[in-house]
């Protein structure tokens, strides 16, 4: 793409999301990686990244181009199921975190500063072991480890485990363990409910403790162990809502 189509692309997508005028500016930095998604921010996107002044911006603007709303990327379905299904979740409830998180552009980056595709706060990606947020695939390992651990929070709960990926668990627990009355909080479950159906039919999950070379290594599964192994049930089946 041409410099001149690159700065007539970053326009078009910054007026749409500006609106009226208003007498101010910001700084827009615009990178495109390898797959070809290009990201538009207002923090510096590192080495290579570009830098455009827009007038008329009442506060900094940041838009993403290459993956949109209602667009399921396939290109990470395979560390999403690997992944998933060593946590004994759902693949598509992390498919579906990650379109309402990010929309699968895995350079996304909130005004809070949550990072790529599953959104992982700075804190909460070292408390993960996740180095590079930015790549996928730290990025989905790391947040369906943050995930499961709101799983086993919330006694298996994917709606207040969502709650809790969304607004934290504090904000959960100070509602009596219920979705906190926020709107963004609420319209967020919703939205996943919608695309992953949160609330239906749920497999019994177990977590099975076992001891490999005297460590104690956790898993998940749905078949239910057999006698004498060290286990517990995360995960009820329940009748659809």
């Amino acid at each position: 793409m041409s410099s001149r189509a690159r700065r007539v692309l970053v326009w078009m997508v910054l007026s749409a999301c500006l609106g009226a005028a208003a007498p101010a500016s910001a700084q827009i930095y615009a990178i495109r990686d390898e797959n070809g998604v290009l990201t538009l921010s207002d923090k510096p996107l590192g080495a290579g990244a570009q830098t455009f002044a827009v007038r008329g911006a009442s506060s900094p603007v940041r838009a993403t181009v290459g993956a949109t709303e209602g667009v399921r990327s396939s290109q990470w379905d395979d560390v999403i199921d690997y992944r998933a299904r060593e946590q004994g979740i759902r693949p598509d409830l992390v498919r579906a975190v990650i379109q309402v998180e990010s929309a699968f552009n895995p350079r996304a980056r909130s005004n809070k500063g949550a990072m790529g595709l599953m959104q992982l706060m700075p804190q909460t990606a070292r408390d993960l072991g996740v180095r590079n947020a930015y790549d996928p695939l730290e990025n989905i390992r790391g947040g369906v480890l943050y995930l499961r651990s709101l799983l086993d929070q919330f006694s298996g709960s994917e709606e207040l485990a969502l709650a809790a990926y969304n607004a934290g668990p504090g904000a959960v627990n100070k509602y009596g363990g219920t979705i906190p009355p926020y709107r963004e909080t609420q319209d967020y479950v919703s939205r996943i409910r919608s695309k992953s159906g949160v609330g239906g039919m749920r497999a019994v999950i177990y977590k099975i403790t076992e001891l490999v070379d005297g460590e104690a290594v956790v898993r998940y599964s749905n078949q239910k162990p057999p006698a004498g192994t060290t286990y517990e049930v995360v995960q009820h089946r329940r009748a659809v809502e």
